[in-house]
């Protein structure tokens, strides 16, 4: 069935790469993008589920590449940017969607596991992020760096500290980075969601601690991963040219 969303605008003849996009968030930012004429590029480690995505897109009417990316190795996601540039064309939008996090407490953390979450959260944004700005800027066209942070990047949430620490390290870096390439026309923004029910977390609405959690929110709900496609979809589109180094929370007043 193909996916809507009410925001208007159209990304035809752009082409986007969105790291992550084997399920939750990523792979419904994949379908937004490829839904207003954008073709995607699709990461991930799963390249079995980027090839159903891939063809869900293209059934739809999209254009979609699939290519395996694991952005905790340099190699891979400089090989990911070559391979979608060759095979795709340049490209105008990147959406830094994937992450990960460890739940627990400070004193049971492993440095592996700190380690682990600062390589996939802050260095594969970081190193995805420089690859494909280059390419940007040798074109002179600019483009549209969308990097998906967190509340976390500004309210510590509990269990979470390495987790925390990424996202404000994301949060800076989108800043520094809309800093310094906002003469090559680059927009560097980011997406601060809420809790968003996906695949991965939605289990935790049924422990006690996730109803304790949703009923602490002012609106007593979470969000939807439709919740998230006008803040994408703006800034992904021209309409976004005079926003660059913003991070847009999206949460419902949730870190309120």
């Amino acid at each position: 069935m193909p996916i809507e969303t009410d925001f208007d605008c159209d990304l035809s003849g752009l082409n986007a790469l969105v790291t992550g996009t084997t399920s939750g968030l990523g792979k419904r930012f994949a379908k937004v993008l490829a839904c207003k004429g954008a073709s995607v590029v699709l990461t991930g480690r799963r390249v079995d589920r980027l090839e159903e995505l891939k063809a869900e897109i293209e059934a739809d009417g999209g254009r979609a590449l699939a290519v395996a990316l694991d952005v905790a190795e340099e190699a891979s996601i400089i090989d990911c940017v070559e391979t979608a540039t060759t095979e795709l064309g340049p490209i105008n939008i990147l959406v830094n969607n994937a992450g990960m996090s460890i739940e627990g407490l400070v004193v049971n953390t492993s440095t592996e596991d700190f380690d682990r979450i600062m390589n996939i959260n802050v260095r594969g944004p970081f190193l995805m992020a420089r690859e494909v700005a280059k390419g940007m800027i040798e074109r002179g066209q600019g483009g549209q760096i969308i990097n998906i942070a967190s509340i976390a990047a500004i309210k510590a949430l509990p269990g979470l500290v390495p987790y925390c620490t990424s996202k404000a390290a994301v949060a800076m870096m989108t800043q520094a980075m809309a800093r310094e390439w906002a003469r090559y026309q680059i927009n560097v923004n980011a997406i601060c969601p809420g809790f968003i029910v996906t695949e991965i977390n939605d289990h935790f609405l049924d422990t006690e601690y996730g109803k304790r959690q949703i009923h602490s929110y002012p609106r007593r709900r979470v969000g939807n991963e439709s919740d998230l496609d006008g803040a994408l979809l703006l800034l992904a589109s021209p309409k976004s040219r005079f926003i660059t180094g913003e991070l847009m929370v999206v949460d419902d007043a949730q870190s309120l």
